[in-house]
């Protein structure tokens, strides 16, 4: 049996957790409560918005509205991982989560959220191909091709969640079961561990600093060609529409990939709890929420679909 770190050589599996989610009185957990759910709430009905607009509208039936609409269903999935529980434990005096819920809730969480990293490179690569290469676009992002994608970016997120899974909870944990999170996440089930976590540690920051240095590579590339391709456009009414396109983007893209780098792709991220349940819920809640708001109030072609929508269903 794994002695424990600090001598203790009674090492008990544990059957359940406890959420301590964030210090305060109730007063403090309402307000908690509250902040959650509105966050939580608009992140649903905006998602849910532009899952529906995109689905219903053909003129929208393109490669790039096609990632977009995962883009918002991977936000829809990935807040309702998190956000339920967390609901839950602020108005819980117990705040308990059994171990099997634990891995299934970290399981998926991971899952959804590399996904969205490597499909925010895809859509990067896709706006290259449609501004760099447009005559070749419809071939190159043909139908298949974008499924392809999409299922490759999901695979990806699958692969990294089994190996981030199996190395966590394949762990003996020690006879304290308090996780100082609102939800279940590697670096404060680390804290719990009675083994030696060198190599959790490394496989967190090796496997997540290549995917974003990877990914982030991907979209600075793109990008990198895009602006020099719309610099020498002639028209500036398409640079305008252009680069607002792209600046929607590339909003959702610094919110992303700067919140997750802070908790997963550098060392003090185990070390600071406190920064990381903050920043945490950047990711887990507001990025869903800022989303659609990103796409649907800088994109034209998406304000005309709700309106098209909106006039339809008055009209009926």
């Amino acid at each position: 049996m794994s002695p424990h770190r600090n001598g203790n050589l009674s090492v008990k599996p544990l059957q359940e957790f406890v959420l301590d989610g964030f210090a305060g009185g109730p007063q403090t957990q309402a307000l908690l409560f509250a902040l959650f759910l509105a966050l939580y709430v608009v992140a649903v009905l905006g998602n849910l918005t532009m899952i529906v607009v995109i689905t219903l509208d053909v003129r929208l039936h393109s490669p790039m509205y096609f990632f977009l609409k995962n883009l918002s269903f991977v936000d829809l999935c990935y807040s309702s991982v998190i956000a339920p529980k967390a609901l839950a434990t602020f108005l819980s005096s117990s705040k308990l989560i059994t171990f099997t819920s634990c891995a299934t809730q970290f399981f998926f969480f991971s899952l959804l959220v590399t996904t969205e990293g490597f499909l925010l490179a895809v859509m990067a690569y896709d706006r290259f191909v449609a501004i760099c290469s447009p005559l070749r676009y419809p071939i190159s992002m043909c139908p298949s091709v974008c499924a392809r994608l999409m299922l490759g970016c999901y695979c990806g997120g699958c692969l990294n969640s089994i190996l981030q899974a199996s190395f966590t909870f394949s762990l003996p944990f020690c006879s304290s079961n308090h996780i100082n999170h609102f939800f279940c996440d590697v670096p404060p089930l680390l804290k719990l561990a009675c083994a030696d976590t060198t190599i959790n540690e490394l496989v967190m920051f090796g496997i997540c600093g290549l995917i974003i240095v990877g990914t982030t590579l991907v979209v600075l590339t793109s990008y990198g060609y895009i602006t020099v391709t719309i610099l020498r456009m002639r028209s500036g009414r398409g640079r305008h529409k252009l680069f607002s396109t792209c600046g929607s983007h590339m909003t959702a893209v610094s919110l992303f990939y700067g919140t997750v780098f802070v908790m997963y792709a550098q060392p003090g991220a185990v070390a600071s709890m406190e920064q990381g349940k903050v920043v945490s819920v950047f990711y887990t809640l507001v990025i869903p929420m800022l989303n659609p708001l990103i796409y649907s109030l800088r994109n034209k072609d998406v304000k005309d679909a709700l309106r098209r929508l909106g006039q339809k269903h008055t009209a009926t």
